[in-house]
């Protein structure tokens, strides 16, 4: 029933890009800590979007 292309391919990806951005990159950046952090958290909330909605994700409507 979900979809494994959007779940493991694109929500999975871009929570650990989010990560890696706002818990590695920004502590060393300097000047846009604040803007690396924001642009890490954001794509790593996206990410969970994506992972969730790809868990519901169903190519027939689901009819009851």
């Amino acid at each position: 029933m979900a979809s494994k292309a959007i779940t493991v391919g694109v929500g999975i990806p871009m929570i650990v890009v989010g990560a890696l951005m706002a818990w590695l990159w920004a502590p060393v950046e300097g000047t846009f800590q604040n803007q690396i952090e924001l642009v890490g958290s954001t794509i790593g909330i996206l990410g969970v979007v994506f992972f969730i909605s790809g868990l519901f994700y169903t190519k027939e409507p689901v009819m009851h």
